[in-house]
C-alpha cells in the first residue's frame, strides 16, 4: 500500500501483516505553516527594508554589529532621533526571519529523515534548498553590516535587495516542490519562453535598483549616497525592460494555451500577468507624481510578489516534484 499527497507528503509503514498509513505527525502539521511563514517573512523584509530607506533611516544605527559604539540597542543620547528605532527594528526583524527560515529547514529535515527511514531517497538536493533561506539570512545580516559601514553605498544597497530576491525565489521553490508538485510541460519551446521571462525579470530588478540608487531615496536623511546616473534616463530604460517583460509574459500565456498546459499552470501565469500589470501602473504613477513614499513602498512590495509569481510560473512549466511516494512491503 502507498499514499501520495501534494499538500502533506506521507509515508507508509508496516503494521503487523498489513501496511497502514502513518498518522499525521508534527511534521505534517507544521510543514505548510513553516514553509509559508518563511516565504512571507522573506517577502516582508523587502517592505521593511524599503521603509528604512524611504524614511532616511539607513544610518539610524551608524555602526555594526552594534547600533552605536558600546551598545547593541539604540540609546537616548543618539542624535538620529526616530531613525535609530526604525533601523534597529529592521535589524531585529532579520533575527525573526532567521528563526522562521531555520524552522522551515528543521521541518524539511525531519520529513526527509522520515521518508529515508521508510526506504525513500536521501533527497540531499531538497535539504540544500531548504538550507538556502537560513544561510541567506545570515549572509543578509553580514551584507547589511557592510552596507552600513560603507555609508549606504548604492552598490551594497542594491546587492542587499537582490539577495532578498534570490531568497524569495528559493523559498518559493521550496514551498512548491514540497507542497505543490507540478508536471513538466513537454514542449521545449515553452521552457525557453519561461526561462526568458525569468532572465528579463532579473534584468528588470537590477535596473530597478539602479533607478532607486539614482533617485531621491538614498537611505540616509543627512548624507545621500547615489549612483550618479540621470534618474530620468535610467527610469525609462527600466520601463523599456518592463515592456519587454510584459510581452514575454503574454507569450508564455499563449504558449501554455497552445500546448494544453494544466489549469494550475494557467492560473499561475494569470496571476503573474496581474502582478506585472499592477506593478507597471504603480511604477508609472509614482514616477509622474514625484515618487511618494507610499507608492514607492507598494512598488517594492510588488517587486517581491513579482519574484514569487515568476518563480511559480517557471516551476509550472519546468516541473517540480519530489521522488515518488515511499512503498514498503509487508508480507513478501
Amino acid at each position: 500500500m502507498s499514499t501520495t499527497s501534494d499538500a502533506t507528503p506521507s509515508v507508509t509503514v508496516p503494521d503487523g501483516a498489513a501496511g497502514v498509513t502513518s498518522r499525521r505527525t508534527w511534521v505534517d502539521r507544521a510543514m505548510r505553516p513553516a514553509l509559508l511563514a518563511n516565504l512571507v517573512m522573506q517577502v516582508g523584509i523587502v517592505l521593511t527594508g524599503g521603509l528604512v530607506r524611504l524614511t532616511g533611516s539607513g544610518l539610524g544605527c551608524p555602526t555594526w554589529p552594534q547600533c552605536v559604539p558600546g551598545s547593541y540597542t539604540p540609546v537616548v543620547e543618539q542624535p538620529q532621533g526616530v531613525h535609530k528605532y526604525i533601523e534597529f527594528g529592521n535589524r531585529t526583524l532579520t533575527g525573526v526571519i532567521g528563526i522562521a527560515a531555520l524552522a522551515a529547514f528543521v521541518v524539511v529535515l525531519a520529513d526527509v529523515r522520515r521518508r529515508r527511514a521508510a526506504g525513500g531517497p536521501r533527497e540531499g538536493g531538497l535539504l540544500l534548498l531548504a538550507a538556502v533561506p537560513f544561510l541567506g539570512v545570515v549572509a543578509q545580516a553580514v551584507l547589511g553590516g557592510i552596507t552600513v559601514l560603507a555609508g549606504l553605498s548604492p552598490q551594497t544597497v542594491a546587492a542587499h535587495y537582490l539577495l532578498s530576491a534570490v531568497l524569495i525565489a528559493a523559498s518559493t521553490v521550496l514551498l512548491l516542490v514540497v507542497l505543490h508538485p507540478t508536471e513538466r510541460v513537454a514542449r521545449r519551446e515553452v521552457h525557453w519562453i519561461a526561462w526568458a521571462v525569468a532572465v528579463v525579470c532579473g534584468v528588470v530588478l537590477v535596473l530597478g535598483t539602479v533607478v532607486t540608487g539614482s533617485g531621491p531615496h538614498s537611505g540616509d536623511a543627512e548624507t545621500p549616497n547615489r549612483f550618479g546616473f540621470d534618474p530620468r534616463t535610467v527610469s525609462w530604460l527600466h520601463a523599456d525592460a518592463v515592456w519587454l517583460f510584459v510581452g514575454l509574459v503574454v507569450a508564455l500565456m499563449l504558449a501554455m494555451r497552445l500546448v494544453g498546459a494544466t489549469p494550475a499552470a494557467h492560473r499561475r501565469a494569470t496571476w503573474l500577468l496581474g502582478v506585472t500589470l499592477l506593478q507597471g501602473v504603480i511604477g508609472y504613477v509614482q514616477y509622474f507624481t514625484g515618487l511618494p513614499v507610499t507608492l514607492v513602498s507598494l512598488h517594492m512590495l510588488g517587486s517581491a510578489l513579482l519574484v514569487v509569481a515568476v518563480t511559480a510560473s517557471v516551476a509550472a512549466v519546468t516541473g517540480l516534484s519530489r521522488p515518488a511516494a515511499v512503498r514498503t512491503s509487508s508480507g513478501g
